[in-house]
């Protein structure tokens, strides 16, 4: 655990963030490999196929991220405050919800595969490599959700070490059989979801052992813990609108899908594979981001404004750094990046015009994200909840929609930099308004 409310500014949300993008940076091993393997071992359909699964993972997982994102800041807070008796019904609150989220959503979502690929137009080359993809992928939802849930809860105790830890013995688990189960043994796309399933078992499993062995104060124990009805009020009221956010977030995606389908398997395999690469691009922003949360969420419950202010302004000028050195590699190894991922050379130029469209606006959005960090750690995630409708609902998928008809896929990929600059724009404009600062679970 750490006290973020005392010490130098820069070095605190640095040191607290850089944890977190390696162990991130592990996590999009995971589908990064999964990527590869398929792609060059099982052809583009296939490739298709797990591009496609995962707006549909990221709409069903999303909402209770969300709730988990509220649940951190609750306990950033009253961590801040010291009120560790508040503190310990938060995690035990959080745990008990995670658990049944997870069981509600495998089956659902097994249930829902199918017509979700569907409404959003899969070629029907990729349609049963997708079902058959998710249907074992969803198995692990139970291990997906506890390692997030205790993930939350550590970072809002100040600790994004021991996660990263965990995470790396997940990702060379799933390295290690995704090679064995495809190249070894020969076996189809399920093995490759299989494989992330035991992957991730591995790591929730580790590290609840882990902390029961050494940790007391987080003890996992279901036997034990209590569901505080008034802390998960709080956490909902936070929690709520970044689930929704997320949710909105996740069904914008499939929407692009839909768009993206319609220009046939190629474009939806490239679009799989840039995604991937946006993914690994967007870490840094989404890492400081949520480092900073965590560091507002603990000085507003302690009190200290002025930190905040001054933890926002160090932490854009460390994200203009890393998002300006992105892009330069992103402009530079582009084809390259492509080529490890697909031989389809229709597939590889398209992936090519998606980077070469978007990478250059990596610091609009990384400072977007960046400033939307203070609001979440404040409490107000009202409104980034709002402006996520307005730059995805209102801005990206129209304006995707309306250059496609005449620029076909560069259409699509320049409705992504325009929106994340309306973002930018409003985010900006309401962080100086002060509004957040009123958001707060721990009045003074």
């Amino acid at each position: 655990m750490k006290d973020l409310t005392t010490g130098k500014v820069g070095k605190q949300i640095f040191n607290f963030a850089l944890p977190m993008l390696m162990g991130n940076v592990f996590q999009q091993l995971y589908n990064v490999v999964d990527t590869i393997v398929v792609g060059k071992a099982l052809g583009k359909d296939a490739l298709a196929a797990v591009g496609a699964s995962f707006p549909l993972i990221f709409i069903l997982i999303s909402f209770v991220v969300g709730i988990a994102m509220g649940s951190t800041v609750v306990i950033s807070q009253f961590y801040g405050a010291k009120q560790m008796d508040k503190v310990k019904k938060a995690i035990d609150t959080l745990n008990i919800f995670m658990f049944f989220a997870a069981i509600f959503l495998t089956f659902f979502g097994r249930w829902a595969s199918q017509y979700i690929f569907q409404m959003i137009d899969l070629p029907a080359d990729a349609m049963v490599q997708a079902v058959n993809y998710f249907n074992v992928y969803a198995f692990g939802f139970i291990f997906f959700f506890g390692f997030q849930g205790t993930s939350a809860i550590l970072r809002g105790l100040g600790d994004s070490m021991t996660p990263f830890y965990f995470l790396i013995v997940a990702t060379l688990s799933n390295i290690a059989l995704d090679i064995t189960f495809v190249f070894g043994f020969g076996w189809g796309i399920k093995s490759v979801a299989a494989a992330t399933v035991i992957a991730q078992g591995i790591a929730f499993v580790a590290i609840e052992y882990y902390l029961n062995r050494y940790h007391s104060f987080l003890d996992f124990n279901p036997m034990k813990m209590k569901f505080d009805k008034e802390m998960f009020r709080k956490s909902l009221k936070i929690g709520l609108p970044a689930g929704f956010q997320q949710t909105f977030v996740s069904i914008g995606f499939l929407a692009l899908y839909k768009i993206v389908n319609g220009f046939g398997t190629s474009a939806t395999a490239a679009y799989a594979v840039a995604m991937r690469i946006d993914a690994f691009a967007a870490l840094p922003a989404m890492n400081f981001s949520a480092a900073l949360s965590t560091f507002t969420g603990q000085n507003i419950g302690a009190g200290r404004m002025e930190r905040v202010a001054q933890g926002l302004k160090t932490t854009l000028m460390m994200i203009a750094i890393v998002a300006l050195s992105v892009t330069t590699l992103a402009l530079i190894f582009a084809v390259p990046l492509m080529k490890a991922f697909t031989s389809d050379p229709e597939v590889i130029k398209i992936g090519i015009e998606y980077i070469y469209i978007v990478s250059p606006f990596y610091l609009v959005f990384s400072s977007m994200f960046v400033i939307m960090g203070v609001l979440r750690g404040a409490g107000d995630t009202m409104f980034t909840m709002f402006m996520t409708i307005i730059s995805l609902w209102a801005i990206r998928i129209p304006v995707s929609y309306w250059l496609s008809e005449t620029m076909g896929t560069r259409g699509i990929w320049w409705g992504i930099p325009i929106a994340w600059s309306v973002g930018l724009t409003i985010s900006t404009l309401y962080y100086f308004s002060g509004r957040w600062k009123s958001k707060a679970v721990v009045k003074r």
